[in-house]
């Protein structure tokens, strides 16, 4: 036993420097992250009087010099067809010119969009340079007299947004904002009553690109550039059948935007700050 004990004590002196000899070994766990955190919550505005959906315009004017490009992924629930016979509601080029560029953006999507193309879908949802918010399902009018299109139903509403957000889920896209933008920028305050339930910011803007079936990139790219303030919501267009000119825009917009000192965000951090 005294041999044993010698021997066991010779032991523990020569591994003193890394563990006490008679403590039990235990697996050493690394502390946690002091700079984890909990994923961040999109900003929103607060519910406007009576409790309405919120609707954001543009930025501050006096908060730097930023401005967000937006961009509507126009599609409606019964154009299947016409994308079946080769109609393009998407636009590639566009998104691959923003991603050259490193621009932000904020994309408008319709469920219907979502479904037609869900990879693109999922691609958008997943990179970091962009956020995909809720455009409608159906593409459908929340008004009467909105440039023609169909009208969703008052009692409709709220469905033809969640269904656009299960759309989004469907397609892959796992972190759609709470943003709505209604087709067509029509709303009252019927339609925003109706969405309050949502809990989304309906998102407007101040600057009109008139990209929609415009031919002449030089006249868009003009209207932009006149139009932009520090703070401005820009809006245009992901879909080649009714916007063939906007990639072209966005390759002369953004140089010269920057050039003048501006910078490209997302719609939430406008809201943000």
């Amino acid at each position: 036993m005294i041999i044993l004990v010698r021997r066991i004590t010779a032991a523990c002196a020569l591994s003193a420097a890394l563990t006490a000899c008679a403590a039990t070994t235990q697996p050493v766990r690394p502390a946690p992250s002091a700079t984890t955190t909990a994923p961040s919550v999109p900003p929103t505005l607060a519910p406007g009087p009576g409790g309405l959906t919120p609707v954001f315009k543009n930025g501050s004017r006096t908060h730097g010099r930023t401005v967000a490009l937006t961009f509507d992924a126009d599609m409606t629930a019964d154009q299947g067809a016409r994308a079946a016979a080769g109609e393009h509601f998407d636009n590639p080029g566009l998104i691959a010119a923003l991603r050259a560029l490193k621009v932000p953006a904020t994309v408008f999507m319709t469920g219907r969009w979502a479904e037609q193309y869900p990879e693109q879908a999922r691609s958008l949802g997943r990179d970091p340079l962009f956020e995909v918010a809720n455009h409608s399902y159906s593409h459908y009018a929340f008004t009467g007299d909105c440039y023609g299109l169909p009208t969703v139903s008052g009692d409709r509403m709220r469905a033809d947004v969640e269904r656009a957000y299960a759309a989004f889920r469907r397609a892959g896209v796992p972190d759609a904002r709470p943003y709505f933008r209604f087709p067509g920028g029509c709303y009252d305050r019927r339609a925003l009553k109706a969405l309050t339930p949502v809990g989304v910011t309906a998102v407007q803007w101040d600057v009109v690109s008139w990209d929609a079936f415009a031919t002449d990139a030089e006249a868009v790219t003009r209207q932009v550039l006149e139009g932009v303030r520090p703070g401005s919501v820009v809006v245009m267009h992901c879909t080649r059948s009714a916007a063939p000119t906007t990639e072209r825009v966005v390759r002369e917009v953004v140089p010269e935007l920057r050039e003048r000192g501006f910078r490209f965000v997302k719609v939430s951090e406008l809201i943000g700050s």
